[in-house]
């Protein structure tokens, strides 16, 4: 079942999930020492990422893996490793990254990155985030992706630029030991009331969710059950 932490405002929520990350990341260290997790690209999580910086945890046991990546040039605005760097990485310098090739295409890039993972049976945390249609890292509603079995697939024909793309699968993200999602703003208000509705959506297929939500992405649900 799904687990929600609902805060006033985006970086309320932030914050709460930052403060929840921590906690996993302490807990995998004691216990594993090391923590190997896996994290989402776009602008909602800048604000969690700024505060975990603030957190005082052991960062060169900290292992970080960008949940889907866009297949476009290295360096380029729109790629999550981008983001990733200038949000998180610049903030926690000690902390390791294994970005994804995915400049040398959808199918060389996921083959490279599945070796990356061959020592890996199941991430610790899978912080993930959520579109508005539904669609967790790259993995989009319909698409055959959303099928394969691979730890890490190949991305065609992507409802949203760029095309080709590289994605944790499904059976990657379900086996995570913990999932999270950081979600927030009106735009996500009516996938929200979908996701609450149990519909057979991606995000709702990865298994229990700790879900981080401002007020804003509920209000369409809270009328509903009003």
């Amino acid at each position: 079942m799904h687990h929600w932490t609902v805060s006033t405002s985006l970086d309320e929520a932030s914050k709460a999930a930052a403060d929840f990350i921590a906690t996993q990341i302490s807990a995998a260290i004691e216990v594993r020492a090391v923590c190997h997790m896996i994290v989402p690209g776009g602008n909602t999580p800048a604000g969690c990422f700024a505060a975990l910086a603030e957190k005082s945890l052991p960062w060169g046991k900290v292992h970080c893996y960008p949940g889907d990546e866009r297949c476009y040039a290295v360096g380029h605005a729109e790629r999550n490793d981008v983001m990733i760097e200038v949000n998180l990485l610049r903030r926690i310098p000690g902390m390791h990254f294994h970005p994804m090739a995915a400049e040398l295409g959808a199918e060389q890039g996921a083959l490279l990155y599945r070796a990356t993972l061959a020592s890996i049976d199941q991430f610790d945390i899978a912080f993930l985030g959520m579109g508005e249609d539904g669609h967790t890292a790259s993995l989009f509603p319909g698409n055959e992706a959303l099928q394969a079995r691979s730890a890490v697939v190949a991305v065609h024909q992507s409802p949203k630029p760029p095309a080709d793309r590289i994605s944790m699968s499904m059976a990657t993200l379900q086996r995570a030991r913990t999932r999270m999602v950081l979600a927030a703003g009106d735009s996500k208000a009516a996938i929200m009331a979908r996701v609450r509705a149990d519909e057979p959506l991606p995000v709702n297929q990865v298994g229990d969710i700790h879900w981080f939500v401002d007020e804003a992405a509920l209000v369409i649900d809270s009328q509903a059950s009003s």
